[in-house]
């Protein structure tokens, strides 16, 4: 067998992939994870970027003040009024890997697209793909499918249009299965864009998006501003913005960009952040604070510019960075943000005593409280430990999101499931691979109004904590998706809460980073009695009307079941569900929205007739008697 396989390897065996081949074939390679659009980092919202930064280095060149962005359905258009490509390279520039303006410095200096296959990626992976430029007058345009050209204009056309470049695209649904935009994520995108670009106007569907005073804007609607102990800190040099304040909330909320790219898995300059504002704050009070009792209930944002960054990835989520420029001789990444911080901040608190007295305070107190439960602590910490050997609650997967060097890692998933019998579905038909099985015991405790101290009182909270490994905040964490696997009726919302109250409460960096999901599990089968394969799968009353009509032709009956938990799903169907096609609906935590008050009104003491109301509103469909309720 083994001399066969030596005679079949030829030349014929060694395989040449063009340019759309290769991106088609391996999309991950340059656009991270797929996805249908429920996450924020899924490849739809990635081209859109790919697109937008082409008009956001220009405007950094100084040329063009605004950028329209239509998208509607699954259509996409981007229009700016820059320089516009020159008119003899528009198909070169989509259609040619590592050709573009970027390589030479003279023409972009600390642009995002260095490697020239941002657009060639959303050409190749669009069965719809149209881009204009105009210059002088005179514009030229060029339709692809799926990369391949199909038509273009012949030579250049007059117009009185102003100077610029348009592209339009459709992302190719056979790559992007059943792909939706979420508004949310793409406002996210847009509101980064201006909060990073001083003087820039972004329209975005006829809403304009600008910001003045950059990220002191972002943090400022970002954060309560009744819950900020002091107001927040700007500092800005040459190539750095840094904006900061405490809050009363857990955990730590950072926001970092290089380049304009949002690093949401941060990366040297974040790392050299943290570490500047620890030194700093220590030498400024003269006291030896621990690491997380300053950085505790921070908000903070910062953005860098480099000269040619090196990102970990093709989409550009992590710096990896050494110096600020090609040049050896200039200063490291980390020497820079350091040294910027530490004159920068001790600076600030020099000049505004009263703001280092709140910050003195809000450190101590988190000194205070972390001494507090430091005994319960460690008595949790090493029950957990034990439990873990035999852990009962948790069916891990092999997978993790930190094996870096693993292309799954953003498919990590935990279910959280509650009763023996869904537990038992979603275990027999999961991928052990990448995804793993939390089960809660009955409903979990209403966590509102109390400190930290119930997550590690709490046996079934601390369990979960450990499993998610996000104890000293998310960089461990395990898993890139927590998905909330409830029933859809009342009990099952209320568990949906409890849990949700845990995640805000605790842990709301988690929620406020997209890892937060809602199973959706199918209502109702509609199949063919005496042809099973002939089954659709309906997740809402329309669906299943669709169904009955497709499957019912030629006066043929059609069995319809309902599905009232999912221990009645049987594990055979139940993998259709957790699979290629699992619809998800994310946690999308409104920046405005103040989270004490939040809580305060869905889990605090409420009276019946609020009850009622929460009751009433989410209730989304009646089938007869039965009332299904899903998270609004």
């Amino acid at each position: 067998m083994a001399e066969q396989k030596l005679v079949e390897y030829t030349e014929d065996s060694i395989r040449s992939l063009d340019w759309k081949e290769h991106i088609r074939l391996r999309p991950g390679m340059y656009i991270g994870k797929l996805g249908d659009g429920s996450s924020a980092d899924d490849g739809i919202y990635v081209l859109v970027k790919e697109v937008i930064d082409n008009c956001i280095d220009e405007h950094v060149m100084g040329f063009g003040k605004v950028i329209e962005v239509k998208i509607a359905e699954h259509r996409v258009e981007v229009r700016d009024y820059g320089r516009g490509i020159p008119l003899g390279k528009v198909v070169d520039v989509v259609s040619k890997i590592n050709t573009g303006g970027k390589y030479d410095s003279g023409a972009f200096q600390k642009s995002v697209g260095l490697n020239g296959v941002g657009t060639k990626a959303v050409n190749a992976l669009s069965s719809y793909f149209r881009v204009q430029a105009v210059r002088d007058g005179q514009a030229k345009w060029a339709e692809f499918n799926r990369g391949e050209l199909v038509a273009e204009s012949e030579g250049t056309l007059e117009t009185k249009e102003r100077n610029g470049t348009i592209v339009i695209f459709e992302p190719d649904n056979t790559v992007f299965k059943n792909y939706h935009f979420i508004p949310q994520y793409l406002e996210k995108q847009i509101w980064n864009y201006a909060y990073l670009n001083a003087g820039l106007t972004l329209q975005f569907n006829g809403q304009k998006y600008v910001a003045q005073r950059g990220l002191l804007d972002l943090l400022e609607r970002q954060t309560d501003a009744e819950s900020v102990r002091y107001p927040i800190i700007h500092l800005k040099g040459p190539d750095i913005e840094i904006a900061m304040t405490h809050g009363n909330q857990y955990g730590e909320e950072y926001y970092s960009f290089v380049n304009g790219q949002n690093t949401t898995m941060g990366g040297t300059h974040l790392a050299a952040f943290k570490e500047a504002l620890v030194r700093t704050c220590r030498e400024f009070f003269k006291k030896d604070y621990a690491p997380e009792d300053v950085r505790s209930s921070i908000s903070a944002a910062i953005s860098l510019r480099v000269q040619e960054p090196v990102f970990e990835s093709q989409t550009k989520t992590k710096l990896g960075s050494v110096n600020m420029a090609p040049d050896p001789s200039s200063p490291t990444v980390r020497g820079y943000v350091v040294d910027f911080l530490k004159t920068e901040l001790d600076n600030f608190l020099h000049k505004n005593p009263a703001v280092a007295e709140a910050m003195k305070k809000r450190i101590e107190q988190s000194e205070r409280e972390r001494k507090e439960i430091a005994g319960i602590k460690k008595l949790a910490n090493e029950r957990a430990k034990k439990a873990s050997v035999h852990n009962k609650k948790l069916r891990d997967c092999r997978i993790h999101l930190p094996d870096a060097k693993s292309e799954d890692r953003l498919d990590t998933t935990l279910f959280i499931t509650e009763g023996d019998s869904a537990s038992g579905s979603i275990t027999k038909s999961r991928n052990v691979q990448t995804q793993a099985v939390f089960s809660l015991r009955g409903k979990p405790l209403n966590s509102f109004g109390l400190t930290k101290k119930v997550v590690y009182e709490n046996e079934e909270f601390n369990l979960l904590q450990h499993a998610l490994d996000i104890e000293d905040g998310l960089d461990g964490l395990r898993f890139n998706r927590i998905v909330v696997a409830t029933d859809a009726d009342v009990d099952g919302m209320h568990i949906r809460l409890l849990l949700l109250t845990f995640f805000l409460q605790f842990f709301p960096d988690l929620v406020r980073n997209g890892h937060l999901y809602i199973l959706e599990t199918p209502l109702f089968r509609v199949r063919n009695p005496k042809k099973h394969e002939d089954t659709i799968y309906c997740y809402s009353e329309e669906e299943k009307q669709a169904a009955i009509k497709k499957l019912s032709t030629g006066g043929r009956k059609v069995e319809i079941t309902r599905f009232k938990g999912l221990g009645e799903i049987s594990p055979d169907e139940f993998g259709k569900f957790i699979g290629e096609d699992m619809r998800l609906e994310p946690v999308i935590l409104q920046k405005e929205s103040a989270i004490p008050k939040l809580l305060s009104y869905y889990m605090g003491k409420n009276t019946p007739d609020r009850q009622k109301f929460i009751i009433d509103n989410l209730i989304v469909e009646r089938d007869e008697a039965e009332e299904i309720a899903e998270v609004a």
